[in-house]
Formats: structure tokens, sequence, C-alpha cells
């Protein structure tokens, strides 16, 4: 055969490869991410786990809050060590990773993290990881109908604040570790129906306890906007001074506003949170007490972030009724 024939017949097969290779990884399941953006997830179908576990017991998993952590260690159970990489009082909205944690993400086999943007500083460091290992936003599970937006659009993350969201949430965490681990599926399944039942008892007794609150005093005013699946799903009059980001500055039109509501309202308290600085609230106080109405501190709740590690309040189920607690004592 002519050498130039020889060439032809080279380069024909090795763009048939290339073909077949295409078409090979395009079944793959890998989703491509725009640049400085995170990859995208459908509400409506769970995210995929292509890889499977293979190594040594338990399964090392880092997650970004403590919530997501305490979904993950409710339905993993032994079969998995958990790190979550925000303790309590720790702000996700501008909370940067460290080297160390950018260590244990690199270390991790799977990781979990909210999304809905509450991790707006580590969304590049994210869809990093997404591309060399599993990576699973377990608030994208939600039906999308359910997810409120501010005025401009953007995404509510504070979805745990409705328990019964929460508790859809945590289907993501039980599909992606019998995906990624099938061999204790099964059980996956069983702690997460058992952990499902206990917020479904846990939702109607928040319910119940909040309902105690005289209507006209069932109004929660707090240090920034993280409240809104709580008031929409427990009857409350949600007033948040900074936006659902803390990202976000509290105009003095916006505090003036409020201290005009509170007073009008006769509502004789307002909130702190434990991972946001009360400045702003304070400031709300003065302004009521310049007006002749007093307003008191009616104590601090859970926000962003949930109680030290090994407490009642550093478990989700401890930090809701916490805060229940909490309003229901100030407000009654």
């Amino acid at each position: 055969m002519p050498i130039s024939c020889r060439v032809r017949l080279r380069r024909q097969l090795i763009l048939l490869g290339l073909m077949l290779l295409g078409i090979a990884l395009s079944g793959c399941g890998v989703s491509e991410a725009t640049p400085g953006q995170p990859a995208e997830h459908s509400h409506d179908e769970p995210q995929k786990i292509s890889a499977r576990y293979a190594g040594a017991y338990p399964i090392q998993v880092v997650c970004t809050t403590g919530m997501v952590a305490d979904q993950v260690r409710n339905i993993g159970g032994k079969h998995v060590q958990v790190v979550a990489l925000m303790g309590a009082g720790v702000d996700p909205h501008l909370y940067k990773a460290s080297p160390a944690d950018v260590n244990q993400l690199n270390r991790a086999d799977i990781i979990f993290y909210s999304g809905l943007h509450l991790e707006g500083k580590l969304a590049e460091l994210l869809e990093r990881m997404g591309s060399r290992k599993p990576t699973v936003a377990v608030a994208e599970r939600i039906d999308k109908s359910k997810i409120l937006h501010d005025e401009h659009g953007a995404h509510d993350p504070h979805v745990w604040f409705d328990v019964s969201l929460w508790s859809e949430a945590a289907g993501a965490v039980e599909d992606a570790l019998s995906e990624f681990d099938p061999k204790h599926a099964e059980g996956y399944r069983t702690a997460c129906d058992e952990y499902q039942l206990r917020l479904a008892a846990l939702h109607t007794q928040t319910k119940d306890d909040l309902a105690t609150i005289p209507p006209e005093q069932r109004v929660l005013v707090t240090a920034h906007d993280a409240f809104q699946y709580f008031g929409r799903a427990y009857g409350l009059d949600v007033r948040g001074i900074q936006g659902i980001s803390t990202d976000s500055e509290a105009g003095v039109k916006h505090v003036n506003d409020l201290v005009d509501f509170l007073v009008e309202r006769k509502i004789k308290a307002v909130f702190v949170e434990t991972s946001v600085a009360n400045q702003n609230v304070k400031a709300l106080i003065e302004g009521c007490a310049a007006q002749n109405h007093a307003v008191t501190i009616g104590g601090e709740l859970f926000s962003d972030a949930m109680g030290e590690k090994g407490t009642p309040d550093g478990t989700y189920e401890g930090m809701v009724q916490h805060n229940v607690k909490t309003i229901v004592k100030a407000l009654k």
C-alpha cells in the first residue's frame, strides 16, 4: 500500500476512535457547568452518582453546614464518618474555605452541601470538587415550586426552617448514599424513613406550639431575612433587618420602616441570631425607644448554624425545638 494511503487510513482510524470516545463520554452523566458558576441541577430529578464506593468503611463524608451534616449522620449511621466545615456560630453566606478545609474536601469520598447559593463564596471550590468526586446539593432536591425568592428573584436558601421541606431534602442524601454505596442501600432507606418520621412529628409539634401565640403577636423580627419558610409553614409574619444574605446591607429607611411597624403593632420582642452580629437589632430597639415603645430582645435564635456539637442544640431537631421554645416564650 502506498505511504499516502497508509497515512490517510491512519487518520481515519484516529478520527473514528475520537468519535467513539465522544459517544462513550456523552453517556457517562457528566454535566458541564458554566465557568465561574456551580453546576445547575434539576429540582425535579435527583442528582446522579456515577461513582461506586470500593474503599474501607466508614465512608469519609465532608459537609458544609451542621444541618446538612445532621442529615448525613442520621441516614448514613455507622457506615459514614462526617465532618462539617462550618461549626456553631458560623455564617455560611460569608464563609471562605481555609487551606485545612480544602484538604478535608480533597480527602472526602463524597461531599454534601445545602445549595441554592447558601454557600456563595464556596461555589467555585464546590464546582471543582464536583468534577472529581460525588458532590451533592441536598436542597436542590426540593420541588422548585416550593422555593421562595427575594425581590430580585434570587433563591431563598433557608429551606431547613420548614421542617417538611428539610425532610424532603433528606431524600437526596438517601439517594446519593444508596447509589454510591449500594451494598448498604437498604439500611440507608430504613434510616431515612425513620428520620423523616421524626421530622414529620417535629413539623406537627412546631405548628401546635406556635399556634399558642396570640394571632396579633405572631410577628418574628430577626437580624436577617432567614425565616420566611418558617413563617409560611407555621403562620408567622416574618421581617428581617438584612436581606436573605448577610452579605447585604441594612438600609436606614428599611430600619426606620421596621421601627414604625413595631410601634404600630405594639410588638414587644425582637430576636438576635447566633451567626449574625446584633448591632442592627440594637439600633431597632433604640429607634422604638425614641418613639416611647419598649422592645426587648426575646432571645437568641439559631439561623444559619446549629449549636455546639454534643449539645441538644447541636442537632437539627434540637435547634428547631430551641427556636420554637424561645419564640413562644417571648411573644406569647
